[in-house]
């Protein structure tokens, strides 16, 4: 090991003990680990700062905006509405249904919105109690559905991640993003397989009150005329089609959601400040600062090596649905550990892309299923979305553990499955 490659892996674990111990602002500790490598000499200011041009983070930030213009409209007031009237009518098909209402929604929002997974639950902690159908049996299953989209056509976020992890590890491959959401959607069906399993020992008491930002969120009504609301979903479906598009006419893809979010401030559906902010979001600074940490872990010739030495450890005749569900796990966890999905997932990734290349097998099937994994935890009560859950549901942590320790290894075996059967290695 080269004193380069040191200087860059102790780099890279000071990052992430900033992000695990919160002493930075989220967001913040990569951005310092990129300035360490340029000041050590590991890489020049282009090469550190290139995320910040990279065109998957570029598409990321656009989408942050057009996201932040759909939570204006009038799709909230209806999935209210709908919400309750389920509720109501209570039984199996009703819990059903709950489920996949929230999933559906997901699919207009993505996986891992903060925003939607604080709307869903907030909302359903405003359910009375019902013996027909208990609140504490939505709370945990609607609203881990608000991570799991039912149509996953709007993955802008992880299918970016996956472009990214494979061109930093120089790897060119051909990923289309109808396959890609395919592989999603093997993630989601473990998901809803679990809710079904679970339905009748689901635990049955009252639920906690509502936090006050929660309630604010859940009950939020629209505030754009019906003509604006219009043109928020046409720019959504633009982005959307452009993001399918981008394998075929390339960087107008990412030109097409950066003049949909034009469109949305010429016709004053979001100010210039709101979409500042919203491409700006502290997961865009995560995002962009970590693709210069991963580029100089590789350019130093550190990830080739991990990769070598892991790939003569599993020998050459690894099962490869084992060694990509062994990533997956070590992925998920530390991303649940640290509190930070993105900086692990461009931690393993990379190495999971290095052992794969080193076997003489397609690296791409475990690229999608690791970085997805990196939103698969949620089985330690430590997180948002789950703490939120476990809080508002009222859980102890043995009701807690009994839904989300199933829930974790059946969707990772899942999503494994799918990304081998999508992307053959």
């Amino acid at each position: 090991m080269t004193l380069q490659m040191i200087i860059a892996l102790a780099i890279t674990a000071f990052m992430v003990i900033l992000i695990m111990t919160d002493k930075l602002p989220f967001g913040a500790p990569p951005l310092l680990a990129c300035l360490l490598l340029v000041i050590f000499g590991i890489a020049d200011i282009k090469s550190a700062f290139a995320g910040f041009s990279n065109a998957t983070i570029i598409m990321l930030a656009e989408f942050m905006a057009i996201i932040a213009a759909l939570q204006k409209t009038s799709f909230i007031t209806a999935f209210k509405k709908t919400m309750f009237n389920m509720a109501n009518k209570g039984g199996m098909k009703a819990y059903v249904l709950m489920i996949l209402v929230v999933m559906l929604g997901c699919s207009l929002f993505g996986t891992g919105s903060t925003a939607y997974y604080v709307m869903v639950i907030g909302l359903l902690s405003t359910m009375p109690y019902s013996k027909k159908l208990p609140p504490s049996k939505i709370i945990m299953t609607a609203g881990f559905a608000a991570n799991h989209p039912l149509l996953p056509f709007n993955t802008a976020l992880q299918y970016g991640i996956v472009l990214a992890v494979l061109g930093s590890a120089g790897v060119t491959a051909n990923v289309p993003v109808a396959t890609f959401a395919m592989v999603n959607l093997f993630l989601s069906l473990g998901f809803l397989l679990n809710c079904l399993i679970q339905y009748k020992i689901l635990p049955d008491h009252p639920i906690a009150a509502a936090t006050e930002e929660a309630m604010t969120q859940g009950t939020a009504s629209s505030s754009l005329p019906k003509w604006k609301e219009q043109v928020t979903y046409a720019a959504f479906v633009a982005a959307v089609i452009g993001m399918i598009l981008q394998s075929k006419i390339g960087d107008a893809g990412y030109a097409v959601a950066g003049l949909s979010v034009a469109v949305i401030l010429v016709t004053g559906v979001m100010d210039f400040k709101e979409i500042r902010d919203s491409i700006s979001a502290p997961i865009i600074l995560m995002s962009a600062g970590v693709i210069g940490v991963a580029d100089a872990l590789g350019s130093t010739g550190l990830t080739d090596l991990v990769g070598s030495a892991v790939a003569g450890t599993l020998g050459g005749h690894i099962n490869p649905f084992i060694m990509i569900f062994t990533f997956c796990i070590l992925t998920s966890v530390l991303a649940t550990m640290t509190g930070s999905t993105i900086g692990t997932v461009y931690v393993f990734a990379p190495l999971a892309i290095a052992t794969c290349t080193n076997l003489g097998l397609d690296p791409t099937a475990a690229a999608c299923a690791i970085v997805v994994s990196g939103w698969c935890g949620h089985f330690l009560p430590i997180d948002g979305m789950p703490a939120m859950i476990m809080g508002v549901g009222n859980y102890n942590i043995r009701e807690f553990w009994k839904f989300t320790i199933p829930q974790y290894f059946i969707r990772l075996l899942a999503l494994t499955a799918g990304a081998l059967i999508m992307f053959p290695m």
